[in-house]
Formats: C-alpha cells, sequence, structure tokens
C-alpha cells in the first residue's frame, strides 16, 4: 500500500514540474522576410528561372543568426524564422524580379529543360549579417540564358543596410535583410532589363 501511494505521488510530482518547466518557458518569436510592396505585374515575358539559391551552412538553421564581437555568434533560442532562411530568400527575389522586370512568367530550379526560361538566375548568399550598426549581405549571383547557357552577367553584391543606433533587436533583423534582398534584386532586374533592350535592339536591326 505504501508502496502504490508513494509511486502514485512520484507521478504527480513529475507531471507538475513538467507543466511548470513549460508554463516559465519563454514564448518564441517568428519572422518572415518579405517582398517590396508594388504593381503587381501583368506582362508574360520575359521568362525567369530562380535558383539554385544557397546560403551558409551556419545560416541554415531556425534560430536567427547575428554578429556579436568579433567572430562572435549570437544563436537566438527563442527569436526564430518561421520558414527555412533559403526559401524565404528565394520566396522574396521571386516576388521581387516578377515586380521590377514586370513578368508573371516565374519558374523555380529546376525545370524542364524542354521549356527552359529565357533567363536564370543563380545566387550563393557569402555572408547575411547583422550587427548594432548595420545590416550586410554579400552575394555572387550569376545571369545566364539557360537555353544556350551563356553568361549575361556575373558579379559579387556587397550590400548594406543601416540601423539605428543602440544595441540590436531581433525584430530589426527581418526587415533589413528584406531590403537588402529587395537591393540585391534591383541590381539583378536592372541586368535583366538591360539584356533584354539589347536583344531588342538587334532584333530591330
Amino acid at each position: 500500500m505504501m508502496n502504490t501511494i508513494f509511486w502514485r505521488w512520484t507521478g504527480l510530482m513529475s507531471l507538475v514540474i513538467v507543466i511548470v518547466g513549460c508554463s516559465g518557458s519563454p514564448p518564441s518569436n517568428h519572422y518572415v522576410l518579405s517582398a517590396k510592396a508594388a504593381t503587381p505585374p501583368s506582362a508574360k515575358t520575359p521568362s525567369l528561372g530562380i535558383g539554385p539559391i544557397t546560403v551558409p551552412e551556419y545560416l541554415n538553421r531556425s534560430g536567427l543568426v547575428y554578429s556579436r564581437q568579433g567572430n562572435k555568434l549570437q544563436v537566438s533560442g527563442t527569436e526564430r524564422w518561421a520558414e527555412p532562411l533559403e526559401d524565404g530568400i528565394t520566396r522574396v527575389i521571386s516576388m521581387n524580379l516578377a515586380a521590377l522586370v514586370d513578368t508573371h512568367n516565374v519558374r523555380f530550379f529546376p525545370w524542364n529543360s524542354r521549356r527552359a526560361p529565357d533567363y536564370g538566375i543563380k545566387i550563393n548568399v557569402l555572408s547575411l549579417d547583422a550587427n548594432d550598426e548595420e545590416a550586410q549581405l554579400v552575394a555572387e549571383w550569376l545571369l545566364y540564358q539557360p537555353a544556350s547557357q551563356e553568361t549575361v552577367s556575373r558579379r559579387i553584391s556587397q550590400l548594406r543596410h543601416p540601423l539605428p543606433g543602440g544595441a540590436l533587436a531581433p525584430a530589426q533583423i527581418a526587415p533589413a535583410y528584406s531590403d537588402l534582398l529587395h537591393q540585391l534584386s534591383e541590381i539583378i532586374a536592372q541586368e535583366i532589363l538591360s539584356a533584354e533592350a539589347r536583344r531588342a535592339g538587334g532584333t530591330a536591326g
């Protein structure tokens, strides 16, 4: 009888400990990257192929990662991405480019090789970080024509977004990264539009 009472009491106390522990855990905040608001695209050309887009392995996690001092990184346990960062970047880049180039003909890698898009965009994110002063994006990107594999433009872009003075707040990171991705989208879009203008000029000639 005493053993039965003891084990029931032990089980009850374990349940209380679990409930108290869960109720004391800080709530998690989830963030998404966002495309810049724009008029929805109306044209069907040129067709764009987005991807692959890659990010450094240390960023490939749900918790926000940002700089502290020197080479030290802060990995948050409560401030999290609502989707894999690589997926969020792909989504935002595609929405930005569709609006900037004015085309809703956007495809994602891998696409059907027999129906290759007019332009393919590969992006390798080399660095994406934020500190108390600014957010930074360094990306190597390739704009090419998948049908011929001809390179249109290949560059490394280093972009910055200033942040208000004071300690970095995790809630500032997603909007800052979204702005950096829009800056990158503008650069790539300009190259696409320039290539389209050259192609139109060659056709007219």
